[in-house]
């Protein structure tokens, strides 16, 4: 993959030979994004866990104490009062039937999708389409409750969802460029320290294995794991 030539010139800026305090991080991560709009800040962790083994997979939420930054779509899945109590706390979609039609026909323009238990039944033949994009409600990530209010208004709030993928990373958005460099640092911090407590019991050895954080159209910043680790 070619890269830009403004790519190329943030890549010199970074030590790629050196792991950076969060501080630090933060602080150049900042100063190399370039972009006309407001970059996402992400972080991403390679996991100490065996991904082929269900019951290391890491999944959970965190509610970010300065939020995302972003205007966040969600889609509730719900019948009976539960459709007055979603429009009530500002879902963006609420239905059953009609948006799951529409999501097998190839729609999934929204952010996160939350879920009565008493619909999962119809909910479930999405899994296929769902499941791939991290989309699917679960009860892990709070995202199946029959609190539908309480979990619409976290959401639109800043909680976000995790989960670990198939290689066993994780990917996380934990604001904006244009955030102050003490709001991102404990949003990062909320964020690890949930992810730590999340740690499967049969996850053996070093659990945070590599740490790296990165703006939507700059350069990854590797940060030292130990910093986040009583």
């Amino acid at each position: 993959m070619k890269h830009s030539k403004r790519y190329r010139a943030l890549k010199e800026k970074v030590d790629t030979s050196r792991v950076y305090s969060l501080a630090e991080a933060v602080k150049l991560v900042k100063e190399n994004a370039g972009a006309r709009f407001d970059e996402t800040v992400e972080v991403a962790v390679k996991l100490g866990i065996d991904p082929k083994k269900q019951d290391q997979m890491v999944a959970g939420t965190v509610s970010l104490p300065h939020g995302t930054g972003k205007q966040v779509r969600v889609l509730a899945f719900v019948k009976g009062d539960k459709v007055d109590e979603a429009q009530a706390a500002g879902a963006d979609y609420v239905g059953l039937e009609d948006l799951v039609e529409k999501i097998s026909s190839g729609w999934t323009d929204f952010d996160v999708a939350v879920a009565t238990p008493d619909t999962m039944a119809i909910v479930g033949r999405l899994g296929k389409i769902l499941g791939p994009k991290g989309l699917m409600p679960s009860p892990k990530t709070q995202t199946v409750t029959f609190d539908i209010g309480a979990a619409v208004r976290a959401l639109k709030a800043g909680r976000i969802s995790y989960r670990s993928d198939k290689t066993g990373n994780v990917h996380a958005p934990v604001g904006k460029i244009s955030f102050a460099e003490e709001k991102l640092i404990e949003n990062i911090r909320a964020f690890m320290g949930e992810l730590i407590r999340n740690k499967p019991a049969s996850a053996k050895g070093q659990f945070i294995r590599k740490l790296v954080l990165s703006s939507t159209m700059g350069v990854g910043v590797r940060m030292d794991p130990k910093e986040f680790i009583d």
